[in-house]
């Protein structure tokens, strides 16, 4: 009588090719933090996360509807947000003890100069130790909102188009123009 053969089946996440066994396998052995960056179009947040044979533990999490209980008033989703948030992170895990850690952003594209490498400039910039290549972060006029107010300006002369995007700057009470003002005096609470 013949036998069939016995076949294993991978992972159904190793089969769509969404997750590299080895590669995390390696991360996660390495028993170092995880520092953890996830992004939709009008939220983003960043944690710490800790690996345990049982299960990874998060240690915590910092969302941008943090930063409006620090008087944020900018978008929740842009590239100024992402830097804070990742600052705010950064800080938090260094009054904890943890001084580095390793990137995952997850089912995210890796992108140059992107939202999550703006959370990255600031985890680094609040003295997280994180493994990094320099021209993947955005520039510093990026950082600070400046393109957003430049694009204010230019659409200050178009009362509608201003009005229909800039809508909930305007609801918030920040002028678009001001938005590198606002953004040093919330990167001065984090630090301060």
């Amino acid at each position: 009588m013949k036998r069939n053969k016995i076949v294993s089946v991978p992972f159904r996440r190793k089969r769509q090719g969404r997750t590299n066994y080895k590669k995390r396998l390696k991360i996660l052995m390495s028993s170092k933090y995880r520092f953890v960056i996830r992004k939709s179009l009008r939220n983003f947040q960043a944690s710490i996360i800790e690996y345990k044979p049982e299960g990874d533990r998060t240690l915590f999490t910092v969302s941008s509807k943090t930063l409006g209980k620090l008087g944020w008033k900018g978008d929740n989703g842009n590239v100024p947000t992402a830097y804070l948030i990742g600052m705010f992170t950064g800080k938090k895990a260094v009054e904890k003890g943890i001084g580095e850690a390793i990137l995952d952003i997850g089912f995210s594209q890796s992108t140059k100069g992107s939202r999550l490498y703006a959370a990255l400039a600031g985890a680094i910039d609040a003295g997280l130790k994180i493994p990094f290549s320099p021209d993947v972060l955005p520039s510093k006029d990026r950082i600070s909102g400046e393109h957003i107010a430049k694009y204010a300006s230019t659409l200050k002369n178009d009362a509608e188009r201003y009005q229909k995007q800039f809508s909930a700057y305007l609801k918030k009470g920040l002028n678009p123009e001001n938005i590198v003002k606002h953004f040093n005096e919330i990167k001065g609470k984090i630090n301060g």
